[in-house]
């Protein structure tokens, strides 16, 4: 009996200590058929896939990721080469998530494109392009008036005379223009102009200055606090898009000013 009971307790030293169990993280409902969309479209069996993402939003219209199975649904669509129908998710990924900051960059240009291939069949792809040249993004007027351009269209003109200051669509942009019978015309001086950044810190009598080409417009955010970023955004400032409104202004304009704490930033137009 003394031998069993020795031998009992050898045998609960040598063992391996039991793990604690992993806890088990709660699924977020309808994630795995997420997954399975994913899968199938990697695979590129497109119509499955979109079958699968409609499928999920109809199932789960108030989930957090909604965005996500609209958008991936839209670029599906586009694989597949299936163009109005990809035009129109996009429309509706951008109509319900405006907030999704390159996402919606990215939605504008490909919808954009599938009009562009559509021009002439669809009767929705014209007025699209068309309506994409007031567009708040840049690039995106300039890419719709490259579409139009294709088929002789010279409503966007001015969109790529514009599009001459864009280095990623200059070439494209002169080249539609000729091909128009359209002159190429040089930037204009509004666009060598300069932004005068002014950051006054708390308990100093001198400001430091700092001068950026207007071009340059974006790097503004690199002097802002969190706190500075949040109270322009709560102003309206669309910092994405401070170069259009930098050569929209007369010069000596207040193009931003913001404070903390420890410092307050004005930024100038000159």
């Amino acid at each position: 009996m003394l031998l069993t009971l020795l031998l009992t307790f050898a045998e609960a030293d040598l063992a391996p200590p039991r793990r604690p169990a992993s806890p088990v993280l709660p699924q977020v409902p309808g994630e795995a058929l997420l997954r399975e969309a994913k899968a199938l479209r990697y695979g590129q069996r497109f119509y499955e896939a979109a079958e699968r993402y409609r499928r999920f939003q109809a199932e789960h219209p108030h989930s957090a990721r909604l965005w996500e199975a609209r958008f991936w649904l839209a670029a599906t669509l586009e694989q597949d080469q299936r163009w109005d129908e990809a035009a129109a998710a996009y429309s509706a990924f951008l109509q319900a998530h405006p907030d999704q900051g390159m996402l919606v960059r990215e939605a504008k240009l490909i919808r954009v494109r599938c009009w562009g291939i559509r021009q002439g069949q669809s009767p929705e792809a014209a007025p699209g392009l068309v309506a994409a040249l007031g567009d708040e993004v840049p690039e995106v007027r300039v890419f719709a008036a490259l579409q139009l351009a294709k088929r002789g269209d010279r409503r966007g003109v001015d969109a790529l005379q514009a599009g001459l200051a864009l280095p990623a669509y200059a070439d494209a942009a002169s080249l539609a223009l000729i091909q128009l019978g359209v002159k190429p015309q040089a930037a204009s001086p509004a666009q060598a102009r300069f932004l005068v950044i002014r950051i006054q810190e708390a308990g100093k009598k001198e400001s430091v200055t700092i001068r950026l080409a207007a071009s340059l417009a974006r790097a503004v955010e690199n002097y802002l606090s969190d706190d500075q970023l949040q109270q322009a955004r709560r102003k309206g400032v669309p910092l994405d898009h401070l170069t259009d409104r930098a050569l929209e202004l007369p010069k000596g304009s207040i193009l931003l000013s913001v404070e903390d704490g420890k410092s307050k930033v004005t930024v100038t137009v000159e």
